[in-house]
């Protein structure tokens, strides 16, 4: 069926509301608007379903939701693991709340319990109580750090990780099996109440999450000492992570907590920012406002479902205050935290470090500092939770700290997803220690700089919208992966990876060897000099995304550098 006849039927059929096809009549006479709504069915992917809220195949919709919870239900059951329940949470944006409701009472039409959050929760919360429960899954509306027209739908399994392979294939075959929405099981409140299906989680899920965190806090002493004089603006923008974590940096001994007013409150209109991810400087200009105004020694931010965040402190030199990326601020804790450990004799001599193949190589270099294994997986804190779960498995090694580039990492084992909340609390106690040695967080970083090297990265995204930029994304790859590149502005190539095709070519030797890696869409490029280039599609957005790093003898050096090898990989891209 075309997009045209897909359309006609959503005006028409009396599987739909008239709510949709009111919505669906206004665009009637914009063929590309209903193309792009039509064109193909939201794709319910290895990490779920993202998409523009709307009516039509190809977004975010009560039917589309309907279709993927009725699709995982029917894979719960097939388990038989539909006893155990479901934990659900839900981030401020526009529809979550609703389809977190309809995700509970869907599971509940097919028999399956549920713990539904009083109201909205961050994903890490959520991760650790599908753990805490013993929940076979755990589902997160949240379009995660998107535009505010979008939402989304992650899917957990038992380990409070997101799914992976062949678990993520295996459910989405189930989803695609879906075909007409009437298959989609319908029960209401009251019934599954009375069934003791639908149940309501919080504040004591909260507090067992808060306990967990504060037992992670290596200088509970010095923390309570600086946490008089150290002041922190922190801002949720508009999303879930100020459910607990003003409340949390108190309790550990924060005394100068500034949350920004105008963002402090859940607002899926984001009202004062248009585009609410931490990995974006002009999220954070009320932020930076209220730091000047109160003289903040550190400025943070979490996206709406609190999984990442984003650091400025402040440079005591030059009164500036200092943008951290998301390696920078994840290296800054694994630094702290890796060097406390071992100082306290708690560094686990079986200890690994686990990061992905686009993050920072300076977390190799930590990584053999201190005698920990340094485990390189695809993009996706799910695979870091894949490599948790092995290990947990085969008690073989224990988990010391994992992070992506992407501004998330989880510092300890009771969850399986990055928490912005955990790293917010580890930056301030690693402001804490620094400030009683005398030092600003921002000289911390400089002092990894000068023991490590300096290393220096960034990422260029492509955004390419709609069924023609689908395809122009898919050319990219093809062209790159069928044209043997040799150099990249000033740096050969040694060694080129085709994760897809499981292929690692010695670009001297011709020698082809194997990944070690999971397919999946991604090219990357080891150059010489300790740099390197990655391509990839995104896989929630209408994005390719290049990843590049280097390593410089100075922080100018470095930042030159990177600024030409970026320039040379968007050439060849484009």
């Amino acid at each position: 069926m075309g997009y045209l006849e897909e359309y006609k039927k959503w005006c028409e059929s009396p599987e739909f509301d008239e709510e949709t096809k009111k919505e669906l009549l206004e665009i009637k006479d914009d063929e590309k608007e209903i193309e792009d709504r039509f064109y193909q069915e939201l794709e319910f992917g290895t990490a779920g379903l993202r998409g523009v809220i709307g009516a039509g195949t190809n977004r975010m919709n009560k039917y589309t939701v309907g279709k993927a919870t009725q699709g995982l239900a029917n894979y719960i059951l097939e388990q038989g693991t539909q006893n155990k329940g479901v934990a659900i949470s839900y981030d401020s944006r526009k529809m979550s709340k609703e389809f977190s409701m309809q995700t509970a009472l869907i599971l509940n039409a097919n028999g399956i319990k549920t713990y539904l959050f009083e109201n909205l929760r961050p994903v890490p919360e959520l991760s650790f109580a599908v753990r805490e429960l013993k929940c076979t899954a755990g589902v997160m509306i949240t379009a995660s750090h998107n535009p505010p027209k979008y939402n989304g739908y992650k899917v957990y399994w038992d380990d409070g990780s997101q799914i992976v392979a062949p678990r993520d294939k295996d459910i989405i075959e189930k989803v695609r099996a879906v075909k007409n929405y009437n298959e989609i099981k319908e029960i209401t409140k009251e019934e599954a109440e009375n069934l003791g299906l639908f149940n309501i989680i919080g504040k004591e899920i909260d507090d067992k999450y808060l306990s967990i965190l504060k037992s992670k806090v290596l200088n509970p002493e010095i923390v309570k000492e600086e946490g008089k004089k150290i002041k922190v603006v922190y801002t949720p923008l508009h999303g879930t992570g100020n459910t607990v974590t003003e409340k949390l940096l108190n309790e550990i001994g924060l005394q100068n907590v500034y949350v920004v007013p105008e963002q402090k409150d859940p607002d899926g209109n984001f009202p004062t920012v248009s585009y609410p991810n931490p990995e974006d400087k002009k999220a954070f200009k009320l932020a930076l406002e209220l730091a000047e105004k109160v003289d903040a020694d550190v400025v943070l931010a979490t996206d709406p479902d609190a999984d990442r965040l984003g650091i400025f402190a402040k440079d005591s030199a030059s009164g500036k205050y200092m943008e951290y990326t998301g390696n920078m601020s994840a290296l800054l804790i694994a630094e702290y935290r890796i060097s406390q450990m071992k100082e306290k004799g708690i560094l686990p001599s079986d200890g690994m470090f686990i990061t992905t193949i686009v993050s920072s190589e300076l977390a190799k270099a930590i990584a053999k500092n201190y005698n920990l294994e340094c485990i390189e997986v695809l993009t996706g804190f799910k695979n870091i939770g894949a490599v948790m779960k092995k290990a947990e498995e085969n008690k073989d090694k224990t988990y010391v700290f994992g992070f992506e580039e992407s501004y998330g990492c989880l510092i300890g084992d009771y969850a399986r997803d990055k928490d912005g909340i955990a790293a917010v609390m580890a930056l301030c106690e690693a402001a804490c220690y620094y400030q009683s040695k005398g030092k600003t967080l921002w000289d911390a970083m400089i002092d990894i700089y000068a023991k490590y090297g300096y290393y220096k990265e960034t990422q260029v995204s492509i955004v390419m919208e709609g069924a023609e930029g689908a395809q122009k994304i898919k050319d990219m790859m093809t062209n790159m992966r069928n044209t043997p590149i040799e150099k990249i502005g000033d740096y050969k190539v040694l060694t080129f990876k085709d994760i897809e095709k499981d292929i690692v070519k010695n670009m001297q030797t011709g020698e082809i060897t194997t990944t070690g890696l999971p397919k999946s869409n991604v090219l990357y490029y080891e150059l010489e000099n300790n740099s390197w280039c990655c391509v990839r599609p995104s896989g929630t957005e209408p994005k390719i995304k290049l990843y590049m790093g280097v390593k410089g003898t100075s922080d100018e050096d470095a930042s030159e550098k990177l600024e030409s090898l970026k320039n040379a990989m968007t050439q060849i891209v484009k």
